[in-house]
C-alpha cells in the first residue's frame, strides 16, 4: 500500500507519475549548455523521469569555482523543457528570483545553505510553486521540519522535505549521508521526504547503494544528479552518475519501492 500523503500524490498526479513509482529528480548539478542539457534530459524521459534537474544560479564555496548560467539559462532550459514536455526543479538563492525562475521552474528548491533564510522561505510560502526544502547541513532534524513550517505558515502547503547529508567528523565521504531522519520525518510531519545521495555522499561509486538503502528506509524518492560526462562537468562532476549506472539505479530502486510498499509506506 502506498504511503497516503496528499502533496506526494499531487506532484506525481500532475506529470503523470504512477502511485506505486518513487518520485525521482534527475539532472546535472548546473545547466552547463543547450546541448548537454538535452542529451541529459532525452535520457532521462526514454527513463521515465518527469521531475528534471535545472539548476542556474549556484551558490559555491568558492567564488573561482562555476557559479550557473544565471539568467542567461531561462531560455535555454525553458525549450528542452517545453521540448520534452518535462518539469523543471530549479534552485532559488534570494527572493528577487522567484518571479524569474516561476516563468519556466515547476518546482522551487531551497538549497542546504539557505535552510535558515526565513525571509526567503516566508515568500516561498506566499507564492503557489511547491517548494523542495533541502536539509542544511548543520541542522537537526527538529530545526529541518521547523524551517518546513515557515513555508507552511504562509498558505504554502507544497513542501517537500529533501535529506542531503550532514557535516560530521567523516572523511571518507562529503557529508554523512543522515538516513535516520527518514523514518523520523514520517513519524514527525506529514510532508513527503526524499533523499539526495549524490550531495549525501559526494562519490558516485557509492550513491547507488545509498539511493537503495534510502528507498528501503521509506523515503518517498530521490534526487539524483547525472551528467553525460561526469569527469568533464563543471560543478559536482565527482557525485554524478553517468547514464548507464543511473539506468541501473532506477531499475533497483523502483523494485525496492515496489517490495516496500507492498507492506505500507
Amino acid at each position: 500500500m502506498t504511503r497516503l500523503c496528499p502533496v506526494l500524490t499531487a506532484l506525481k498526479a500532475s506529470v503523470g507519475i504512477p502511485d506505486d513509482e518513487p518520485l525521482i529528480i534527475a539532472g546535472p548539478c548546473a545547466v552547463e549548455s543547450e546541448s548537454m542539457f538535452d542529451e541529459t534530459v532525452q535520457m532521462l524521459v526514454e527513463h521515465g523521469i518527469r521531475f528534471v534537474r535545472a539548476g542556474i544560479f549556484k551558490p559555491r564555496t568558492s567564488p573561482f569555482t562555476f557559479q550557473g548560467m544565471g539568467e542567461d539559462a531561462l531560455e535555454v532550459i525553458g525549450r528542452v523543457a517545453a521540448k520534452y514536455a518535462v518539469a523543471l526543479v530549479s534552485e532559488v538563492m534570494e527572493s528577487e528570483q522567484i518571479p524569474i525562475l516561476s516563468t519556466v521552474a515547476s518546482v522551487l528548491q531551497v538549497g542546504t545553505r539557505n535552510m535558515d533564510n526565513y525571509a526567503l522561505l516566508k515568500r516561498l510560502g506566499c507564492q503557489p510553486l511547491p517548494v523542495l526544502l533541502k536539509r542544511g547541513f548543520m541542522a537537526d532534524s527538529k530545526e529541518f521540519f521547523l524551517a518546513a513550517e515557515y513555508v507552511r505558515r504562509e498558505g504554502n502547503e507544497r513542501v517537500v522535505l529533501c535529506e542531503r547529508g550532514i557535516r560530521t567528523f567523516e572523511s571518507a565521504t562529503r557529508n554523512t549521508l543522515d538516513l535516520n531522519v527518514v523514518p523520523i520525518a514520517r513519524l514527525a510531519t506529514d510532508l513527503p521526504i526524499i533523499v539526495d545521495p549524490s550531495h549525501g555522499t559526494g562519490r558516485s561509486d557509492i550513491v547507488i547503494p545509498m539511493a537503495r538503502a534510502a528507498i528501503a528506509a521509506g523515503a518517498d524518492g530521490l534526487m539524483v544528479e547525472v551528467h553525460p560526462n561526469p569527469p568533464k562537468a563543471l560543478s559536482d562532476g565527482l557525485q554524478s552518475l553517468d547514464f548507464e549506472r543511473f539506468a541501473a539505479m532506477l531499475q533497483e530502486v523502483r523494485a525496492i519501492y515496489a517490495f516496500v510498499g507492498e507492506g505500507g509506506r
